[in-house]
């Protein structure tokens, strides 16, 4: 699996360390309520807000460098407009992959 990384948070700062801190602060703020809503959703077999919670979380999975899991993000949000949960357990590794990155920043 792909490693979560900061490459992109930190071409975004240009160096700037206080931008790099307030968004990696951010991210840690949001992504565990953000994915407690999305399984919420998805064990009420929500499709359509969950397709939604996937919506914003596949932009925290960019940021945080992991291009084949946004890929992944992108054809599970479909699926689930379609209401199709194919692929949850791939996206749920993926979320576990970020949280593990996260409790280490």
């Amino acid at each position: 699996m792909e490693q979560p990384n900061m490459s992109y948070i930190q071409s975004m700062s240009g160096g700037d360390k206080a931008f790099e801190y307030k968004i990696i602060n951010i991210i840690k703020r949001e992504f565990p309520e953000e994915i407690a809503t999305f399984q919420y959703n998805l064990k009420s077999e929500e499709y359509q807000k969950a397709a939604d919670n996937v919506h914003k979380l596949k932009h925290k999975i960019l940021i945080l460098g992991l291009e084949k899991s946004y890929y992944t993000a992108v054809a599970f949000e479909d699926n689930l407009r379609e209401g199709n949960a194919n692929l949850h357990t791939e996206f749920e590794a993926i979320l576990m992959n970020l949280t593990n990155y996260l409790k280490t920043l």
